[in-house]
């Protein structure tokens, strides 16, 4: 079963999305757009399913979700009572967490970016100079008992998108139906 009128909507409601989708990312403070491929690799697809409807299918990088939805952190209160995140989850409603702090991605993650930024090292509060590797153990560190923060770049578009929709995604589907009733497709 074709559904011309319906598929032309879901193509204005995707690119609609990918749109808001890739501007908020451009605007969330931790991800601009140029870095990584997450802003780039943002997409969609139409396609029929074997039970002859169509699916709208958003394509993006794995760690999207983490992105979108930000990740719980083991316990802010564990971090010092002087630094930033003490006692604030930065992702309370998340639905992930960090696993054990001995996995290596978060610590790999964060050395590239430091290495990235050509951060070599800084002076603590006494003066003293802090290597790289302590300082990218402490931002490590934090990120796991504060968690990260979400941006919702995805989720608020799709949401939106589907009431703003909402009304031409039934209009089409009617037309669509209608336009096979008159002419008795078998």
């Amino acid at each position: 079963m074709e559904y011309n009128n319906l598929e032309a909507v879901m193509k204005k409601y995707a690119k609609y999305v990918i749109q808001q989708a890739k501007s908020n990312l451009s605007k969330a403070k931790p991800y601009p757009k140029n870095k990584g491929n997450l802003y780039n690799t943002l997409d969609y697809k139409i396609d029929p399913d074997d039970q002859e409807a169509l699916l709208v299918e958003f394509l993006m990088e794995d760690y999207a979700q983490f992105v979108d939805q930000g990740v719980k952190g083991k316990n802010p209160n564990a971090l010092p009572s002087g630094s930033k995140h003490y006692g604030k989850q930065q992702a309370p409603n998340s639905p992930y967490k960090f696993g054990a702090m001995k996995s290596k991605g978060l610590r790999a993650a964060i050395n590239k970016w430091t290495v990235q930024k050509s951060i070599k090292g800084v002076r603590d509060k006494k003066g003293r100079f802090l290597k790289r590797k302590t300082m990218q153990y402490l931002i490590t560190r934090s990120i796991y008992l504060a968690g990260i923060k979400p941006t919702y770049f995805f989720s608020k578009p799709f949401e939106a998108g589907i009431k703003k929709y909402e009304l031409q995604f039934k209009k089409a589907f009617i037309s669509d139906l209608e336009s096979r009733m008159v002419y008795g497709e078998k």
